[in-house]
């Protein structure tokens, strides 16, 4: 039913954070399969993504993830990110009654101070993506990445919660 999304370059151990999460939905049958979309890794993402029992596919991007994918629902996620419990009931109720894309709500826990979150760099998966395939497939041809896909995009809110990855640093020259 539901095939899940993740962009990942670098990110190994994030990587192996959020398909832990995914543990229950596949064996509830709500997870039909992970696609992991490598950007280029040079670390063993490769690796725990085949141990997971995951598809790995190098090169293609998000693009070539959404045409490989079989579910007619796609779950995106950031590498990290994790979904708490009662994600698998809501996804459920969502895909089976929308054709609206729809995101998380940030854990109690995880949620930034209200100026921290105007003053930040938003990440727009940073509380993941259900979109239907025929959407995101749409989306994809004009975004170059998973991020680009979901910027700009009406959502519902899941009554369901998700811890986001921790923002990624970039790498700055010291002078």
């Amino acid at each position: 039913m539901l095939s899940v999304l993740i962009e990942t370059r670098n990110d190994e151990e994030g990587l192996a954070r959020t398909l832990a999460t995914l543990i229950g939905g596949a064996v509830e049958g709500v997870v039909r399969e992970v696609v992991v979309c490598d950007a280029g890794s040079s670390d063993q993402t490769h690796r725990v993504a085949e141990h997971a029992g995951c598809q790995y596919l190098g090169s293609g991007g998000i693009a070539a993830g959404i045409k490989q994918a079989k579910g007619d629902w796609l779950l995106l996620l950031e590498p990290g990110a994790r979904l708490a419990e009662g994600w698998i009931e809501a996804v459920v109720a969502h895909t089976a009654r929308q054709t609206m894309a729809a995101r998380f709500s940030r854990a109690r826990g995880n949620r930034m101070p209200f100026l921290a979150r105007v003053f930040s760099g938003n990440r727009a998966l940073a509380d993941g993506l259900v979109i239907s395939k025929r959407q995101a497939a749409s989306l994809s041809k004009s975004a170059g990445n998973a991020e680009a896909l979901a910027r700009g995009l009406a959502t519902r809110k899941l009554d369901a919660e998700i811890w986001a990855a921790p923002p990624r640093h970039q790498h700055r020259s010291s002078k």
